[in-house]
């Protein structure tokens, strides 16, 4: 990831802590927009192995060769499309969904397999607002729609790019925050990238976007979810106002 916005910078000033941070950590402050919030560097026990968890997960590679990510595919067609059988795992089918091709398995190459997980969450999740998005039910419909499927894995990589959870420690308040939604729910990433998708979604609609201004919603998007993150009641993944557009 880039330069932290030039907001953000550690100070070690003395400042008032939010309820969710946890007590006997090593804490600094983060000065941000005139107001001090304090963010814990050391992570609980608990943050350690989530994150643990959520960098396996991001790690692993979709392989067709694998009977777990056969079935896991099989699974979100199943999801998607309940009332229509898969005839094979390479099919005309898949363009259906919106992948580019006949074989979906050539799509995962940006995201892995998280991008897979991502979507079947959302389609078992919250299943009124996955069919809505994949059958473009959200009123008018842009001239050229995007790609649902292939969307859903550009997001995934989007999410993963803004919260930079690779890095040691945290580079921007956002990441900091997140980690601290991840220690109140471990599936915090799954419903940010459910919320990520009904706001890319009303964001494309609302431009009337034609597919080559794709990056440019996707480039909004992430500027719309860093900024409800950074919302001072925001504590959790459902206190964002766009966790409310889901169903």
């Amino acid at each position: 990831m880039g330069k932290s916005p030039d907001w953000l910078y550690i100070d070690h000033a003395t400042c008032g802590s939010p309820a969710w941070i946890g007590k006997g950590l090593t804490c600094v402050c983060f000065k941000r927009k005139g107001n001090c919030q304090r963010i814990c560097i050391s992570l609980t026990p608990l943050q350690e192995e989530r994150l643990r968890r959520l960098k396996r997960r991001m790690k692993v590679y979709f392989d067709a060769s694998k009977l777990e990510h056969q079935e896991a595919l099989r699974a979100l067609w199943s999801a998607s499309f309940p009332d229509q059988e898969l005839q094979s795992l390479i099919s005309d089918q898949w363009k259906e969904m919106g992948w580019q091709g006949r074989d979906p398995s050539t799509d995962f190459r940006g995201a892995g397999f998280i991008s897979l997980e991502n979507l079947l969450f959302f389609a078992k999740t919250f299943s009124t607002s996955f069919q809505r998005l994949l059958k473009k039910q959200g009123g008018k419909g842009a001239v050229w729609e995007y790609p649902f499927a292939v969307a859903g894995v550009n997001i995934t990589f989007m999410i993963m790019q803004m919260l930079d959870l690779d890095a040691t420690k945290p580079r921007t308040f956002v990441r900091a925050v997140f980690l601290q939604m991840l220690s109140e729910n471990e599936w915090a990433f799954d419903l940010l990238y459910c919320a990520a998708f009904v706001v890319m979604d009303k964001l494309w609609l609302e431009r009337n976007a034609t597919y080559m201004e794709f990056n440019d919603v996707l480039k909004s998007t992430r500027v719309q979810l860093e900024k409800e993150l950074l919302m001072d009641d925001v504590l959790r993944i459902e206190d964002m106002p766009s966790y409310s557009l889901l169903c």
